[in-house]
């Protein structure tokens, strides 16, 4: 790869940009970015703007050599790429909103990357992302798509089950968020940890542990439930300490949809009632953001970026473009082919796991056959990503509300026919119907 690297970031007006740009300043030594290009639509103009402007200055702040674009033209900027990273949401937190007040209104839970709120998201977002594709291939075919927008596993399966396109890895900031942590809770630096991760996008496990290359899996397990570890975006209502110490893995934080279902949605129902859920909570604290942002000598991350949810994106995106560029070799936890990693899933199917990352890409590392415990309920999940992948590029109304049917966060095929036909309504915009895949099979 030439040196000076050209990166594109689509989606460059988001409130996350900043910790990218801190992520690239931090590595630049290691990974010089010459050239950053964020580009976005004309609803995001301003906020564009204002987030172009920011990393101008944190760069000029940094003293290095990493010229700032920002374009509403994507083809433009994707000429001659070396890495793209996406990280937009279609419809904006509007449509965020929507995804979680819809099913609420009906009793189901609502959220934007579980259930049903999960699958119109995926219905809004893989035809923009196989569109994206297009335009790599013809613009900058030896680039590397880093894709970190959600649903980060259902998108994945879409890219590599209807395109031919293979330079693409899903990143999720999940399972560095869940090491972070668990290295806080034993008072230890983070790099002195290994975790197996294995699974899928929000629905992966911490399986082995090691300290210092000595297993700590049970004392791991024991600190996880004294601290009940969390994110920003997902409430701290503690899994049964018994069921976690039964379950020997360790659980990610959006597990508490799944064995936490019924308290998960009382407190939404609750949120919903006073005009609190997530969606608009987030649209009020990006506002607070983008005002932040907008100050002159403003020239650093701010720390309130925190409350937004999206905690180490910037070290689980770039040091994955890192270790491609420098071929580190180290391991990460990406949304890749599986290859044979997990014994559960076939080789076509895309999983979350534990993988060594080379400037080939990731190679999965095997973990063999999931504990029986998860095994059934990760499976059933990549039942939904399957059926919600073909939806997503063919339009086509049966598979996809089949897709909600059989989410297990679904209690019944009737109020699942009631809440699909008002969310098709809510973002008619943004679907497609019966669509074609130019030179793919649909099975």
């Amino acid at each position: 790869m030439k040196e000076g690297i050209k990166i594109v970031t689509i989606g460059g007006g988001s409130s996350y940009t900043p910790e990218l740009i801190e992520g690239f300043i931090k590595r630049h030594d290691e990974l010089p970015v010459k050239e950053l290009w964020l580009v976005d639509i004309e609803e995001g103009k301003e906020k564009l703007e204002i987030v172009s402007n920011l990393a101008r200055r944190m760069v000029k702040k940094a003293n290095i050599d990493m010229k700032i674009y920002s374009t509403l033209d994507r083809r433009e900027a994707l000429k001659d790429a070396d890495f793209v990273t996406t990280q937009f949401r279609v419809g904006q937190l509007d449509a965020r909103i929507k995804d979680e007040k819809i099913p609420l209104s009906h009793g189901l839970i609502g959220q934007e990357t579980n259930g049903a709120g999960g699958l119109f998201k995926a219905l809004r977002t893989i035809p923009v992302v196989l569109d994206i594709i297009k335009d790599i291939k013809e613009l900058c075919s030896d680039a590397w798509l880093i894709n970190f927008t959600n649903p980060a596993g259902i998108v994945s399966e879409a890219v590599f089950r209807y395109t031919n396109f293979k330079k693409y890895i899903g990143l999720c900031n999940v399972p560095i968020g869940m090491k972070n942590n668990l290295a806080e809770l034993l008072g230890v630096d983070s790099s002195r940890i290994d975790m197996d991760f294995a699974g899928l996008n929000h629905m992966v496990y911490g399986l082995n542990v090691k300290l210092d290359g000595e297993d700590i899996t049970s004392e791991a397990i024991v600190k996880y439930i004294e601290g009940n570890i969390t994110m920003k975006n997902i409430k701290d209502i503690e899994f049964n300490k018994e069921f976690i110490k039964a379950l020997g893995v360790i659980p990610c934080p959006y597990h508490r949809y799944y064995y936490k279902s019924a308290d998960m949605l009382e407190s939404e129902l609750e949120e919903f009632k006073e005009g609190t859920i997530r969606g608009q909570v987030v649209k009020k604290l990006e506002e607070e953001l983008f005002e932040l942002y907008k100050d002159e000598n403003l020239d650093i991350k701010p720390p309130q970026l925190e409350k937004r949810g999206g905690a180490y994106y910037s070290d689980a995106a770039c040091n994955l473009i890192n270790s491609i560029y420098n071929n580190k070799k180290d391991i990460q936890v990406v949304n890749t082919l599986n290859n044979g990693a997990i014994s559960d899933f076939k080789d076509d199917e895309v999983v979350e796991v534990s993988c060594v990352i080379t400037k080939d890409g990731p190679r999965p590392i095997s973990m063999g056959y999931l504990p029986t415990a998860i095994s059934g309920l990760v499976r059933q999940i990549k039942s939904f990503e399957l059926l919600a992948a073909k939806a997503a590029v063919t339009g086509d109304y049966d598979t996809a509300y089949l897709a909600l049917c059989i989410n297990p966060l679904t209690p019944s095929d009737d109020v699942a026919k009631v809440v699909f036909d008002e969310l098709i309504d809510a973002h008619s915009k943004y679907l497609i119907k019966n669509r074609d895949i130019e030179g793919e099979k649909v099975e």
